[in-house]
């Protein structure tokens, strides 16, 4: 398997990677305008926009976008994260031609009629409305914006109902202006691919496209708060986030080898003593979170409201446990753990394609999977020892509470214990 990287002349960037022996790819374009892009005005236009992108264009009805894709068996689908947008395409190797044309179809030509955004605005009402039906969806945003109050990184994606109920046609073309240049677009494709066949139609579709820089991404500075919303549920949801390292940073490796040892699986410190020893709960994980310039590891339960005092401590004492006695053996099954996950998941064209596009949005190249298990085979029990102690001694979390959770111990309280 080989992977090559093309800079055209303007900026935009098309990776891919030949996997032998496959009939079938994947490919997409990635955009770096998501949610953390966004002023406050903004806040969830990254979102409606790559709801509208499917809305029609100026050759294809919303039908026609799905039949192309659809009558050659292919799938076609989007997302938005806090820090890019995609648009990607499953296809058959003799359909990747048409993949590309429908792609770039609806990111350079989209209508944005005004009778498609009324009804979509609906279809994104109804997504907001919802996760607040689903608690330990909507505590997840809460405990975003606790970590990174009042700043872009913390606010939800989806936006809040007000703002989305009046954006206007206007409102996505600017920030399809500011946003959508090629050099914040990668085109990204795995499997059945032709590399030299995909540069000659990317060139043809986005060559003509002007150089532009974009506005850059205000930076995110960890500074903790704890939201806390009682009501009247079965479960108590308990969130807590201590600041972690960013995806550029030396220690990117070694906060997840600690969070999987802490929280990331069966025989995991939090599983082991919350729900095999004392079953407090039913559900209970840590994992870590990175951002361009910073992090989070995270750590969610939910319980009763009889428990949610002692599961809130028991959270914090096994932070400290695990900084002070991470064994060898512990940080050996979180690597053997993390490399599994690693190359388990880079079998399928899919996950190599959303590998590429980040690896290239990241670092402006691929390294191999070499030189990740490398970095991972560095993390020692230490490393992994002095990151902990790190983590009790920033004085830097957060907090989100939802349901019964008013014998919770408060932030600054838990904090005092963490730093004990």
């Amino acid at each position: 398997m080989s992977v090559e990287l093309h800079r055209l002349s303007n900026g935009f960037r098309i990776v891919t990677e030949h996997m032998p022996g496959l009939k079938s790819a994947s490919l997409g374009i990635w955009v770096n305008a998501g949610g953390r892009h966004e002023r406050i005005e903004q806040n969830g236009i990254a979102h409606f926009l790559e709801h509208m992108a499917f809305k029609g264009t100026t050759s294809r009805s919303a039908l026609q976008i799905a039949e192309a894709i659809e009558d050659v068996g292919g799938y076609i689908n989007a997302y938005t994260s806090r820090e890019v947008t995609a648009y990607y395409v499953r296809v058959l190797e003799d359909h990747v031609p048409l993949a590309l044309d429908v792609i770039s179809d609806i990111l350079l030509n989209p209508l944005f009629e005004p009778r498609e955004i009324e009804i979509e605005r609906g279809v994104i009402l109804q997504e907001i409305g919802q996760t607040f039906d689903t608690p330990d969806d909507i505590i997840f945003d809460w405990l975003q914006e606790a970590s990174y109050p009042g700043q872009p990184l913390g606010r939800s994606i989806l936006g809040p109902a007000e703002r989305v109920k009046a954006f206007s046609r206007e409102d996505l073309t600017g920030f399809v202006a500011e946003h959508y240049g090629p050099e914040q677009m990668i085109l990204s494709a795995a499997g059945a691919v032709d590399h030299d066949q995909i540069v000659r139609m990317a060139e043809k579709l986005f060559g003509h496209l002007p150089a532009r820089s974009a506005p850059l991404a205000v930076a995110g500075q960890f500074s903790g708060v704890e939201h806390r919303v009682i009501k009247d549920l079965e479960q108590a949801h308990f969130t807590l986030a201590l600041e972690a390292p960013g995806y550029r940073d030396d220690q990117v490796y070694v906060s997840q080898i600690f969070s999987m040892a802490l929280g990331g699986g069966m025989s995991s410190r939090l599983f082991q003593e919350a729900r095999e020893k004392r079953g407090l709960c039913y559900s209970i994980f840590a994992q870590a979170g990175s951002f361009a310039d910073t992090g989070m590891l995270m750590i969610y339960s939910g319980t009763s409201a009889a428990d949610i005092a002692g599961l809130a401590g028991l959270c914090i004492d096994e932070i400290r446990r695990a900084a002070d006695d991470m064994s060898t053996v512990e940080v050996d099954r979180a690597r053997a753990q993390l490399k599994a996950g690693l190359l388990m998941g880079l079998e399928s064209p899919a996950s190599r394609c959303e590998r590429l596009a980040r690896m290239t949005a990241i670092w402006d190249r691929v390294p191999s999977l070499e030189e990740t298990v490398d970095r991972i085979d560095a993390v020692t029990a230490a490393r992994a020892l002095d990151f902990g102690r790190s983590l009790c001694t920033s004085g830097s979390a957060a907090m989100a509470l939802y349901g019964p959770v008013g014998a919770t111990p408060g932030l600054a309280e838990l904090s005092e214990r963490l730093a004990a």
